[in-house]
């Protein structure tokens, strides 16, 4: 291993913040679904692990992080295989771009914020631009920690959808992330992957879902409403679903875990079906994501339907208990089943 021994820590740095990675569980960075759901533990790192069983090519890196973006359990499998970088994101992806250039399909990871801020040029200049396979895949998309500001990515996809060559894919649970990394895998060039970690809800299982590049798929059919969403608020739109129903609003729900390249065609033909309210909805900010990039499509290819956004408002967000926040900035189901009452 290499890297610096050096360690900065920030006032809101969840690594060494009480119960961050331990026993202990804050409610700044609480589960992300509802209780009674089964969860697998490191969907991403196991997935990682079955990968390099049969792949030599596959090799681990992280900004040490590895224990946050459950690259330890890659680590500790595999420890020949693992470069723990230090604190040096711009390092990381240079060295990626390095090992890709070699042969090699390097996955790096860290937090979302500091691939998509801090390290955006290296990534840009010497992975997307050269179209290498280097697999980024960070942790702590969106509203997924209450640390504030510094730890939260809100607006990662709209930084990374516009990066030419990079594919861009935010899955909902463990049963697509596993799914999503042996996909990127095989993918030739770049990708960039939000990250749910540790123990991460089993959803789409239950649906017979198989993840695609670059396929939206509808989970659930619906006459009312059509949510098309993507990571973990497709957790919340089916489950918001489900409670609409009880007050006899039907809703179908459209996953689009692939944001760059979107699926179009899906998008437009679901849309374009029986006058229903289209209701988008995402953990990112309202500018720049999922949200724009449907309303682009549509308008695009000249459907006009009566559309909404469940978004995170365009501005720095407050730290706090992360089911508070989720409520506060209208991501829990109460909230979403609250809007799209009134907007029907």
């Amino acid at each position: 291993m290499i890297g610096p021994n050096s360690r900065r820590k920030s006032k809101y740095d969840p690594r060494s913040a009480p119960g961050a990675g331990g026993a202990r569980t804050s409610a700044m960075i609480a589960s992300l679904d509802s209780e009674g759901r089964d969860t697998v533990a490191a969907p991403f790192g196991q997935a990682l692990i079955e990968l390099a069983k049969t792949r030599e090519d596959i090799v681990g890196l992280s900004a040490d992080l590895s224990k946050y973006t459950d690259m330890h359990v890659f680590a500790n499998a595999h420890p020949d295989r693992f470069y723990q970088m230090g604190m040096a994101e711009q390092l990381l992806m240079s060295a990626a771009a390095g090992m890709a250039r070699e042969g090699f399909t390097p996955f790096a990871t860290t937090y979302a914020v500091f691939a998509s801020r801090r390290a955006y040029d290296f990534i840009c200049m010497a992975i997307a631009e050269e179209n290498l396979p280097v697999k980024i895949v960070c942790a702590l998309p969106g509203l997924t920690t209450g640390y504030g500001p510094s730890h939260q990515a809100t607006e990662d996809l709209a930084i990374m959808r516009g990066m030419p060559n990079l594919t861009v894919i935010d899955p909902c649970d463990a049963v697509e992330t596993a799914q999503a990394t042996h996909a990127i895998a095989d993918h030739p060039g770049p990708a960039y992957m939000r990250l749910l970690r540790g123990k991460v809800p089993e959803v789409l299982g239950e649906y017979g879902y198989e993840f695609e590049i670059g396929k939206a798929k509808v989970i659930r059919d619906g006459t009312d409403v059509l949510f098309v969403s993507s990571g973990f608020m497709t957790m919340r739109t089916l489950d918001a679903a489900t409670a609409l129903a009880r007050d006899g609003i039907s809703c179908a729900v459209l996953h689009s875990p692939t944001i760059k390249p979107l699926d179009e065609a899906t998008i437009a033909r679901e849309a374009a079906r029986g006058g229903r309210l289209v209701v988008t909805a995402e953990n990112h900010s309202i500018t720049g994501g999922l949200g724009e990039a449907v309303a682009g499509a549509l308008m695009r290819r000249g459907i006009h339907v009566p559309f909404r956004q469940v978004a995170l408002p365009d501005e720095f967000l407050d730290a706090g208990a992360l089911p508070t926040l989720h409520d506060q900035y209208g991501l829990s189901v109460g909230a979403i089943t609250q809007r799209v009452k009134s907007w029907l």
